[in-house]
């Protein structure tokens, strides 16, 4: 009797010293695909994302969030593992994160370990088959693909990428983004009793723009106002490119400015896309409601990098400029947690490296060093004083590297030649959101020397100047 009394009193006091104590969450991360900063949450009158912006409501938007690198891959394997790209040493779509580092801890990895279900479902690493045996469920992503009869005889034909642009009267599992979403909402379903960290990688805003009709419909073409097409003066040789990921698709000039009408129609398209991947989140977040899962899941709403709809006369990423390097990125804590922020703004300098650490601390679980830092503490609190920089990088070819930072107010860059050891050209522009004041490279002028030796400082914080080559990782 006296032991069944004991025996009682232990799994009552066990049952009281966890009440009130807070479950480690979930997680869901929706990691979107040349997703600028061009969203109604971000200040926009025209842009319709209505389920973003809901998030954003819901939780911590972050003004100041930065890519490493504005290309696919080495942007996901930063996200994947915490690192910078110069200590993965990939800079390019074409080596897959194990072809070359076959014991680096990834984030699904690590979280696997420790006992929670990893979940990929659609474009979350570049290459989809890449770090595979890190996910517990691995839904890979799809190949571009077009509805439109014409348009898949032009794929097909060989004699490029095909359209740039699709709108099609279809339902949104038409296109991969929709059977994306569907996927997700078929694991939840699955998944719902066990701790989990799921990656939903939404493929648009990436090329082609091919999106349900109802999407395009949302906008008229006179919505859209065609950027200034020219670059800043001064520039560096080295900062845009001829952007070839566009002009490979059939209807697109080879070589120089696109002309307005094109360049509406794609704007449209973009457009179009965001609104069609905004409402494929939607779909995921209702089901997290319905499965009564949000109560205990933290959601992350995040880009690989930015994108341009011809700012500067230039398309696509795979720049230094801020149009390519800045992010959108939306923190939302469970429901259940206690110090919970909604509908605020943070002002700090923030990284896509920062991702891993931050849920690692939310779930309660020490990442081993990374080059990111935890910002759960900004999450709890978006007024507090953070780091000064943030930083990103680019080559041109393997001869030039490009390394930039900012400091929320003004973007510093140097293209460094690896083959001579010497620095081929600098940029100074102060941080904007209106790209159609274009400006001038302030580099060298006597009135900002301050500024661009303190830049210099912060940027060689970084990037060592003693660094001979950044393809030694």
């Amino acid at each position: 009797m006296k032991l069944r009394t004991v025996m009682l009193l232990a799994v009552v006091c066990f049952t009281l010293s966890g009440f009130g104590q807070e479950k480690k969450p979930n997680v869901v991360v929706f990691l979107v695909d040349d997703l600028r900063t061009e969203l109604g949450c971000y200040g926009s009158t025209h842009v319709k994302s209505p389920n973003i912006d809901a998030l954003a409501k819901d939780g911590v938007l972050f003004d100041k969030a930065y890519c490493q690198e504005a290309i696919c891959a080495p942007s996901r394997m930063s996200i994947l593992t915490g690192l910078h790209p110069q200590n993965i040493g990939i800079y390019s779509l074409f080596t897959p994160l194990r072809k070359k580092h076959k014991d680096m801890v990834t984030l699904p990895q690590f979280f696997k370990a420790n006992g929670y279900t990893t979940v990929s479902i659609g474009k979350v690493y570049h290459h989809t088959f890449d770090d595979k045996e890190s996910w517990s469920i691995h839904i890979p992503k799809e190949s571009n693909a077009y509805v439109l009869p014409e348009n898949i005889a032009l794929q097909n034909s060989g004699s490029g990428k095909g359209s740039a642009f699709e709108c099609a009267d279809v339902t949104d599992d038409a296109y991969k983004d929709g059977r994306t979403a569907n996927h997700a909402i078929e694991t939840l379903q699955k998944i719902k009793d066990e701790k989990f960290v799921m990656f939903v990688g939404l493929s648009k805003p990436h090329l082609p723009f091919n999106a349900p009709k109802k999407y395009w419909d949302m906008y008229k073409e006179g919505d859209f106002t065609i950027p200034v097409k020219k670059a800043p003066e001064g520039m560096s040789s080295l900062a845009l490119t001829k952007w070839g990921e566009l002009r490979g698709y059939h209807g697109i000039p080879k070589e120089g400015l696109l002309d307005d009408e094109l360049s509406l129609k794609l704007m449209h398209g973009y457009y179009a896309c965001v609104s069609y991947i905004d409402a494929q989140m939607g779909k995921v977040m209702q089901a997290l409601e319905d499965l009564d899962l949000r109560e205990n899941t933290m959601v992350v709403l995040m880009s690989d990098h930015g994108w341009k709809l011809g700012e500067y006369g230039a398309w696509c990423k795979h720049t230094n400029f801020e149009l390519d390097v800045h992010v959108p990125m939306i923190i939302s804590r469970e429901t259940s947690h206690k110090n919970r922020q909604t509908n605020v703004r943070s002002q700090a300098l923030v990284e896509n490296i920062d991702i891993f650490p931050t849920i690692a601390e939310a779930c309660e679980l020490e990442v081993h060093p990374v080059d990111g830092k935890s910002i759960l503490k900004l999450v709890d609190n978006p007024e507090m004083e953070w780091d000064k920089a943030a930083y990103s990088i680019y080559p041109r070819g393997e001869k030039y590297m490009g390394c930039t930072v900012t400091d929320g107010e003004w973007r510093y860059t140097e293209w460094r030649n690896m083959d001579e050891h010497n620095t081929h050209s600098v940029e100074l522009y102060p941080c904007q959101t209106d790209f159609n004041k274009v400006g001038e490279n302030l580099a060298g002028g006597e009135k900002y020397k301050g500024i661009q030796i303190k830049m210099k400082k912060l940027l060689d914080e970084n990037f060592s100047p003693e660094r001979i080559s950044f393809y030694t990782n």
